[in-house]
């Protein structure tokens, strides 16, 4: 019975609290009312009971003319056969102002079942009474009752001196002495800026007040702004075909006329005012890693680890937040080491645009794989901007990244170990200069087997005398060609990617995936950086496209070589692939190597 009672008294308080969750008690007012006129200040309850104990805030600001009155309503709904019903009871109080500006009115509560529920808060501008009202003056006014200054449309700039690539507001907004339609908005170019819109999902009719008039106002568009030279640039004005409302001059000459249409469609023709913008050029003195970046902006920096093996990566990871021209930033220049292999840096972009600007973050990942053990050193990485509120430039760093590589697995003695040595007498070159004498197997000529003067002793004179001449002619080639390191490197380059693709063949048989697409990729640019003589830090997949097509590599097979890169590259993020995909990449690999090889020695 104590389990009963429990669970029981459980599902109630669960029951009640469900229902309490589902309560909403809001204050509700307009935005704006005009010094002299009456205005709702409405509390809304939606729950079952009534409520009680309603306490609203002290309105010393406000004459409280009536209030409060009570009404109730009630709402039902039907979502896939479920019937769900609502009732609502509402508390209205009439006020009046009692002196213009803004003021605020503080939460209220109501006690709704035994529990306190308290509302929110609201800001109240009270608009200056229209100085004289010029509905009607004019003689355009009499005859359509539209006056000169009851409709038209501001182009509203939050700064109109800025700095290159700084950004401001621009805002489209429409005055309307009464509420009206708006048809063919045609806004202007913005020529000379790069726009980023702001979205308005639901624009709103306010009252505002301007040039001593009362206006009703709705925002048709908002757009930031980054002016992308310098001088003085202008906004072209806007065009916008407004649809009013008036009523109709016609008397009324019977009660039937009284149900007719008064009131007449007038078009009129809105043009908004042009406006320049002083753009400043940015100041001298930019900093060396200062790439366009205008704003106020922070930096962080990360690497995935300092202490790797060959042939892992090394991922470093910045990200650029703040609120500026973010999405025209550059990224900051990486400098790994020359024996990494150097992969194109990953971008993401989030940003989003308010009135305030753009603001938001861009993180870049740099990728590089070390191929030689060694200690190694990544300089800092400096990224730099403009801060238009100081007029000055900033410049944010990295500390630099001390890189240990030991061997990985499947290295061998023959790869090479980096080390970096300040000078030449650290450098110890150790071999075996000591020889065992031979004191055994002796063999003894006779003294009556006379060698001298016959014609093996000329012969063994003549033939060194002959091989000397041809290997030291043969030996002042090879000393000539290895020189030229290029042509060194040209002429292995097939060599050392057939050796890499053995790898790769391995590597697939023992269906290793990711290992098999980075073998292969490592092979197809390491091949492109000794044959075209390119340093694989500056390789990119425009240059080596150029490239090739100096040496005149058909097109086709420029586009072959590109497939199997992005093939390979976008297996390292999603390497389930299947075994036949890997079989059919191997052969076009070793199929393409082979046709560029036979074009290149044409040439």
């Amino acid at each position: 019975m104590r389990k009963l009672a429990f669970l029981f008294v459980l599902f109630l308080t669960a029951g009640m609290m469900a229902q309490a969750a589902d309560v909403v008690f809001k204050a509700i007012a307009p935005e704006a009312v005009v010094m002299g006129q009456q205005f709702r200040l409405a509390y809304t309850v939606n729950a079952e009971a009534k409520g009680s104990d309603l306490r609203i805030p002290e309105l010393a600001d406000f004459d409280v003319l009536m209030g409060p009155s009570t009404s109730s309503s009630m709402s039902t709904q039907i979502i896939n056969g479920s019937v769900s019903t609502e009732t609502s009871f509402t508390f209205t109080y009439i006020l009046m102002p009692k002196k213009e500006g803004t003021f605020s009115i503080g939460a209220a509560s109501i006690k709704v079942k035994g529990a306190n529920y308290t509302s929110n808060a609201l800001n109240i501008r009270v608009l200056p009474p229209d100085k004289a009202s010029e509905a009607s003056d004019g003689n355009s006014g009499q005859a359509t009752g539209i006056g000169k200054d009851d409709y038209f449309v501001r182009m509203e700039v939050s700064n109109r001196n800025v700095y290159e690539q700084e950004g401001f507001l621009v805002t489209f907004k429409l005055y309307a002495a009464r509420m009206c339609g708006l048809e063919n908005a045609k806004f202007p170019e913005y020529e000379g800026f790069l726009a980023q819109e702001i979205e308005l999902p639901n624009p709103q009719w306010k009252q505002d007040h301007y040039n001593g008039r009362n206006y009703f106002t709705v925002v048709l568009k908002q757009t930031v702004l980054y002016p992308q030279r310098s001088g003085k640039l202008t906004i072209d004005s806007g065009k916008f075909d407004a649809l009013i409302r008036v009523p109709s001059q016609r008397k009324i000459r019977s009660i039937f006329d009284e149900f007719a249409d008064a009131h007449t469609d007038v078009r009129k023709v809105l043009l908004s005012s042009p406006v320049t913008i002083d753009v400043k050029p940015l100041p001298a003195g930019k900093p060396a890693s200062f790439s366009g970046a205008v704003g106020n902006f922070t930096i962080t920096f990360s690497i995935n680890s300092d202490n790797v093996k060959t042939n892992d990566a090394v991922t470093i990871k910045v990200k650029i937040s703040g609120n500026g021209n973010i999405k025209l930033i550059k990224n900051p220049e990486v400098v790994f080491p020359n024996d990494f292999d150097i992969f194109d840096p990953k971008v993401e972009t989030d940003t989003k645009t308010t009135t305030a600007g753009v603001s938001g973050s861009k993180t870049i990942e740099y990728m590089a794989i070390p191929r030689y053990a060694g200690d190694f050193e990544i300089p800092a990485i400096a990224f730099s901007y403009f801060d238009p509120k100081s007029g000055s430039y900033k410049t944010l760093k990295s500390e630099p990244y001390k890189l240990h590589v030991a061997q990985g697995e499947g290295g061998n003695g023959s790869s090479p170990v980096v080390s970096n040595f300040s000078n030449k007498e650290s450098v110890k070159y150790l071999g075996k200069d000591i020889r065992y004498l031979k004191v055994k197997d002796f063999n003894f000529i006779a003294n009556n087997d006379i060698f001298f003067g016959s014609f093996m002793y000329y012969m063994c004179y003549l033939v060194p005398a002959i091989l000397f001449i041809v290997f030291f002619f043969i030996y002042r080639k090879q000393v000539k060609e290895n020189s030229n390191i290029a042509l060194v490197r040209t002429k292995k380059a097939n060599k050392i990617a057939v050796k890499r693709l053995k790898n790769a063949g391995r590597l697939m048989k023992e269906n290793k995936k990711e290992e098999f697409y980075d073998e292969v990729l490592r092979a197809l640019w390491g091949y492109l950086s000794d044959k075209l003589n390119i340093p694989q830090s500056n390789l990119t997949k425009d240059n080596v496209e150029t490239e090739l097509a100096k040496y005149g590599v058909d097109e086709s097979l420029t586009n072959e070589f590109m497939d199997i890169l992005n093939t390979c590259e976008f297996a390292r993020y999603a390497p389930a692939q299947a075994s036949d995909a890997m079989d059919k990449l191997y052969e076009l690999t070793v199929d393409a190597i082979g046709k560029m090889e036979n074009t290149i020695k044409k040439q």
